[in-house]
């Protein structure tokens, strides 16, 4: 084959690739979109990502279909992201565990290896203890925790999970060895309301919750201002220690989609209600 044959071909391959996409996502989206959640059903994150898939749905006009596709810390749903077609009816609800879990390595891409929709919310992870633990503070807990080294049971949503790496990261700060339980989210809550854990660092909303039902007591927050939320809880830079641990959660889809598809999914997360781009 001549040279210019060579270059007509190819010039004939990428003109096609390019009106395909063109095509594929002006009518975009015609039919039901999968919304892929990496943690169990019935967990905060889960429900705030079913009702984020159910506001967009509105805003769409189709179905946004939640999945839970949970394990490995994310690792599973993150790795069905990157592998699904980018044509923008796959879409993950990522959070701060994609970027724990890829760094960590329980995946063979990095965090740039999806395309990002945006950030959906932002929120604290206080320290929390089952409502009638004896320590009545963060101070207690503290003191307690460096007498007995190797002793307390701290439960995570799963190992390189954001809820793991930020127990590790408070721990470091306080300087206390604990023992790490890698539960999943519904497990962690369970382990410490069952007494099987004796602390858990969580979400903001989830430990809200719990608290105000009378189930957890949140003893700080590690963050460098309070909380207008938990505005009688104390930062844990107040008490001393560095961490300052925010969790984050939004939008991803497979690499390689059309940015006129990603846009429509901006602009349909972003007129949901509580949406913070």
């Amino acid at each position: 084959m001549s040279t210019i044959k060579k270059m007509l071909c190819q010039f004939m391959a990428l003109l096609y690739i390019i009106l395909f996409a063109a095509t594929s996502s002006a009518g975009f989206p015609d039919r039901a979109i999968q919304f892929i959640i990496p943690f169990g059903a019935g967990g905060g994150a889960d429900i705030e990502g079913r009702l984020l898939a159910k506001e967009m749905s509105k805003v769409l006009g189709v179905p946004l279909t939640p999945i839970n596709k949970p394990g490995a810390g994310g690792a599973i749903t993150y790795t069905y992201i990157v592998n699904s077609k980018p044509d923008g009816y796959t879409i993950g609800w990522n959070s701060t565990s994609v970027l724990t879990t890829t760094n960590l390595g329980n995946t063979d891409f990095d965090y740039d290896a999806m395309d990002h929709i945006g950030r959906v919310e932002y929120q604290p992870q206080p320290f929390v203890v089952k409502a009638d633990a004896p320590w009545k503070s963060f101070k207690d807990f503290v003191s307690d925790c460096r007498n007995n080294p190797n002793t307390y049971k701290i439960a995570n949503s799963g190992t390189g999970s954001a809820t793991h790496t930020a127990a590790i990261a408070v721990m470091n700060a306080i300087n206390c060895q604990v023992i790490h339980l890698p539960k999943g989210i519904k497990g962690r809550n369970t382990s410490v309301l069952s007494g099987e854990a004796h602390a858990m660092v969580a979400p903001l909303t989830g430990a809200v919750r719990l608290a105000k039902a009378g189930k957890l007591r949140i003893l700080a927050v590690p963050t460098s201002k309070r909380n207008a939320v938990i505005p009688d809880v104390p930062t844990m830079a107040e008490l001393g220690y560095d961490a300052e641990l925010d969790l984050f959660r939004g939008l991803s889809v497979a690499p390689g989609t059309p940015q006129s598809i990603k846009d429509k999914l901006f602009e349909a997360m972003g007129k949901t209600e509580g949406v913070h781009s």
